[in-house]
């Protein structure tokens, strides 16, 4: 019984794996990583085009890593905002916020001087980061069309041809590189609420 136990956890790690590793055309059918797992290392661009270590950006403190569309996503932006409106209370409990979209540089500066934010967003333009924490899909062609007509254009703002974006998504990661809490929702019209995530944080030891 114990090695057939076994067996079961062993193939539940590697189908979770394999799913992060791959790249579903409906966002429902992601698989993002899991609280109590220890977040992956990466690669992030900042506004000056210049590589950063996840695992050493988060070595330095308590983070909060939110992952969203893009600069042209109206739900995005008033995210962003509000996480920007309870800024000092999150650096009061000691952590810090990095905001990563498939946005490269150039639009990552658009945003942060259109939505006057005073926290730090970085660029995933491969979507290689979001991969590897489950949490990427892949636009079908019905709605890259219908993107187009409204302007947006996810070629231009990423630089990439992958047409690939991040579920919206929230990770607290403690300085050992840690996963405490996540929120993780393919619905992008719903976000994790300002006041919900400072209780949490408030809540963490």
């Amino acid at each position: 019984m114990k090695y057939i136990v076994s067996f079961f956890i062993l193939l539940s790690i590697s189908f979770n794996m394999n799913a992060q590793d791959s790249v579903s055309e409906n966002p429902k059918d992601i698989c993002p990583i899991l609280i109590g797992e220890d977040l992956p290392d990466g690669t992030l661009v900042d506004l000056e085009k210049k590589e950063l270590s996840v695992s050493k950006l988060t070595k330095k403190k308590k983070s909060i890593l939110i992952f969203y569309r893009g600069g042209w996503c109206p739900y995005c932006n008033t995210q962003l905002s509000g996480i920007n409106e309870i800024l000092d209370d999150i650096k009061e409990l000691d952590f810090q916020v990095v905001a990563i979209s498939p946005d490269n540089a150039e639009h990552l500066k658009k945003t942060i001087d259109k939505e006057e934010l005073d926290y730090e967003l970085l660029s995933d333009s491969k979507m290689e980061y979001a991969r590897s924490l489950g949490i990427a899909f892949k636009m079908n062609k019905k709605t890259l069309k219908k993107y187009k007509l409204f302007g947006i254009d996810l070629e231009e703002s990423s630089g990439e041809s992958h047409f690939q974006l991040p579920a919206p998504a929230v990770f607290v990661v403690d300085k050992k590189g840690v996963i405490q809490f996540s929120y993780v929702n393919p619905n992008y019209k719903v976000r994790l609420k300002p006041e919900i995530l400072l209780s949490v944080l408030r809540n963490m030891d």
